[in-house]
């Protein structure tokens, strides 16, 4: 599996705040570069994480 690279994680962070997707799944191969990259962002508070089976955890951006 290909890891993302920063610009494909903020790709991916613009189109959950915009309502592109819905949720993203990210794999605990992925996690620590996502996490990286989604704590340094301004709305990160809205950006909700939770922990499914096998490392697992699905993202969505949540308005407040």
């Amino acid at each position: 599996m290909v890891a993302l690279n920063k610009e494909e994680i903020e790709e991916i962070i613009e189109k959950l705040r915009n309502g592109e997707i819905k949720q993203y799944e990210v794999t605990k191969e992925e996690f620590m570069e996502f996490r990286e990259v989604l704590i340094k962002q301004k709305d990160k508070e809205q950006i909700r994480g939770e922990a499914k089976k096998g490392g697992v955890v699905v993202y969505t951006h949540v308005n407040e």
